[in-house]
């Protein structure tokens, strides 16, 4: 089961996304489905059709929860030892946006880059839960780019401007339930050009294992995002690039990059 959230103009709406005759719809559901059974109205809509668009398919609750150098060839790329534990840091809600939302670079940073990951979005309440047990607390997995202001996270010794900028956690194009996070492909391009191509079956430390051990430090909450790790490839990108990244079994979602100037 794939769900998206979208709108046509007027308050975002969800939908199962179905195929049908070689075409996309949205099967429009009456509520948000994090919080009651998915129950279809009736109404369905061409996921092409003029005035739909895409959104985030979930605003955190709380809180993104993020993974640095979870990748050992994205550890070594960057110059870094690999974490004995899971190296965790926060993005807030506020930094979410969708499909084809620009991603904004800031004033303050001559070099954002690109990192690929794959998300998990939980579904209850998840505190200590064990690794055999945990992924019994997602409600599926959807395509995350962790945007990442590289000069300020070398220069402040923590990460929070780096990763927590408006518009540096792009979410899309929907969340897919039925996904088995072990060995799918992560990977990116930028203005079409193939940058990263990694497999989460080289993940340092895997998704059941990352829930259990964030649920032991923080509640997670319905509908928080948990950023899985990005491999190898990672880059910087300039305004007016088109990033793309995509997660094997979920999608694609792209992003333009703009600089506003004053």
């Amino acid at each position: 089961m794939r769900i998206a959230r979208f709108t046509t103009g007027s308050d975002p709406r969800y939908a199962l996304v179905q195929h049908e005759a070689g075409r996309d719809y949205l099967a429009v559901l009456g509520g948000d489905p994090l919080f009651m059974p998915a129950m279809p109205t009736g109404e369905r809509i061409a996921l092409n059709e003029d005035g739909v668009r895409l959104l985030a398919p979930v605003i955190p609750r709380s809180k993104v929860v993020c993974v640095g150098r979870n990748y050992a060839d994205h550890a070594a790329e960057m110059g870094n030892e690999l974490p004995t534990s899971p190296l965790l840091f926060l993005k807030p809600n506020t930094a979410v946006i969708g499909p084809d939302d620009p991603i904004v670079l800031p004033e303050w940073t001559a070099e954002v880059a690109f990192e690929a990951e794959l998300a998990v979005v939980i579904s209850r309440l998840c505190k200590d839960v064990t690794a055999e047990a945990a992924l019994g607390y997602v409600l599926g997995y959807t395509v995350a780019n962790d945007v990442t202001a590289r000069d300020a996270q070398r220069n402040d010794g923590q990460w929070t401007r780096a990763k927590g900028f408006d518009s540096s956690c792009p979410l899309g194009p929907w969340i897919d339930t039925d996904l088995n996070p072990e060995d799918v492909a992560v990977r990116s391009y930028v203005n079409d050009e193939l940058r990263q191509n990694g497999t989460t079956a080289d993940l340092v430390f895997d998704v059941p294992y990352l829930i259990s051990y964030i649920s032991e430090i923080m509640t997670l909450l319905p509908g928080d995002v948990i950023l899985t790790g990005t491999p190898a490839g990672v880059g910087e990108i300039k305004h007016g690039d088109r990033i793309t990244v995509e997660v094997e079994g979920i999608g694609r979602m792209s992003n333009p990059t703009l600089r506003r100037t004053h």
